[in-house]
């Protein structure tokens, strides 16, 4: 089973898909159709339509990967990753101050 993980870095949002190795059903789907619907489900939740843009070129995707290794302190897996973690952009379709937290 893939595990969809989503990082808020910067300016950018992004999702690597973990489960080494194997297929990856969820990320072929979102190069087959972009436009994917992001919901939140913690303290603020909604329900917010996207776009994925995959991150596959190597200048690129080191810097991010890298910065997803360093969070989680495990840098000694930063090459294997960048061949073999998939890894896509999110462009959220909506103004995120339109949204409200749930627990105000």
């Amino acid at each position: 089973m893939d595990e969809r993980i989503a990082h808020a870095l910067e300016n950018d949002l992004v999702i690597d898909i973990t489960g080494l190795p194997g297929k990856r059903d969820w990320y072929a789907n979102m190069l087959a159709n972009p436009h994917i619907t992001f919901h939140l489900k913690e303290s603020v939740q909604a329900t917010i339509p996207a776009r994925v843009e995959p991150i596959i070129e190597p200048e690129t995707k080191r810097p991010i990967v890298t910065q997803i290794a360093e969070a989680w302190n495990n840098t000694d897996r930063i090459e294997e990753w960048l061949v073999s973690g998939p890894l896509v952009r999110v462009h959220l379709e909506i103004d995120l101050a339109t949204i409200t937290n749930s627990n105000s």
